[in-house]
């Protein structure tokens, strides 16, 4: 079981209470079961704060703008989550507004995958 950490809480809440313009519609997308398994929004797994989590799939969606082209802590982080069994996807905030069906769809494989 992966670990919680509990000072990220507050900053978690805060993550949701302003969620960006790509967060917000890709939300709208996968909330409630829509794709068949449930996700969480701004969930926090060991020391980190993920965008989107499908705990069935074990899958990780991360909505990324320009401050993450190439970002060394990304790539540490993913590791750790790769080590922990959990896959991560990112798509640029750009992708999600401009082309939402091609994001769920690339969302919908990568859920069928992973648990079949």
């Amino acid at each position: 079981m992966i670990h919680y950490n509990k000072k990220l809480k507050n900053l978690a809440r805060q993550l949701r209470k302003n969620m960006t313009e790509a967060e917000k519609l890709l939300w709208s997308r996968v909330r409630r079961k829509q794709l068949g398994c449930r996700f969480y929004r701004q969930k926090i797994l060991g020391d980190y704060i993920v965008d989107f989590y499908c705990p069935r799939a074990r899958l990780i969606v991360e909505i990324d703008g320009g401050q993450h082209n190439e970002n060394k802590n990304d790539r540490s982080r993913d590791e750790w989550f790769s080590n922990q069994g959990l896959r991560v996807i990112r798509f640029w905030n750009n992708d999600v507004l401009r082309n939402i069906e091609g994001v769920i769809e690339r969302l919908m494989e990568e859920i069928e995958k992973r648990i079949g």
